[in-house]
């Protein structure tokens, strides 16, 4: 039977993301797993592509007693912008995010705020607004009529993970992902090596903003 943090202990950050080369950005580059020495605990979880694998991850990581019911849960990772003038390494932080299904419900970010001013003051170029979801790879027409909708970026696994974390019980959600795909920078095209390599040391240095916002939230969780 898996061990539960204690109920009085300070609940950790659950980061998840789907890829393998996410997960290493935004483990430090390979400096350690679990961060924040004295601070808050943080775990990183690999949730696999797609939103069913990422709805699956998250519902049994929030259930196996590496986190507790109040851990705050960040969906992060890459992204596509959606928006003109957007370019590879630009951040996006949803207001919501919203399920590929027709119809699907949007998930509110209520806490983002210090995650953007954060961003911004790190002299990021930060974007904030509806953040879509897919189940699939998103290009050309589709962008253009997912802009046209109100989202401002689009990626696999934000709106299932934040669905899943708020589906576990009432908890700080936010989705923060990086620009490797913009209309004017799509992958399929020459300088898709150059903006990989950009968006990589982005997500890398936004691990400290997290923790930032973590330890704000812990006074007092609400």
């Amino acid at each position: 039977m898996p061990r539960r943090p204690p109920t009085d202990a300070e609940p950790p950050l659950l980061i998840a993301c789907a890829l393998g080369i996410e997960r290493f950005a935004l483990r430090g580059g390979g400096r350690g797993g679990a961060a924040g020495g004295a601070g808050p605990r943080v775990v990183t979880l690999r949730t696999g592509m797609g939103p069913q694998a990422a709805e699956r991850a998250l519902t049994e990581a929030l259930s196996e007693g590496s986190v507790t019911e109040r851990s705050p849960v960040v969906a992060s990772g890459f992204c596509a912008g959606l928006a003109p003038g957007m370019r590879p390494g630009d951040v996006v932080v949803a207001e919501a995010t919203r399920g590929h299904q027709a119809a699907a419900p949007e998930t509110p970010c209520r806490d983002n705020g210090p995650l953007v001013r954060a961003l911004r003051e790190r002299g990021l170029t930060v974007h904030s607004g509806l953040l879509c979801g897919s189940d699939h790879v998103v290009r050309g027409a589709e962008r253009a009529a997912l802009h046209a909708a109100g989202a401002v970026a689009v990626d696999m696994e934000s709106a299932a993970t934040l669905r899943a974390a708020q589906g576990a019980g009432r908890r700080p959600v936010a989705a923060v992902r990086v620009v490797v795909d913009a209309p004017e920078h799509e992958l399929v095209r020459i300088g898709t090596v150059r903006g990989g390599i950009s968006a990589f040391r982005v997500l890398r240095s936004v691990l400290p903003v997290f923790h930032e916002w973590h330890r704000s939230l812990l006074l007092p969780w609400r």
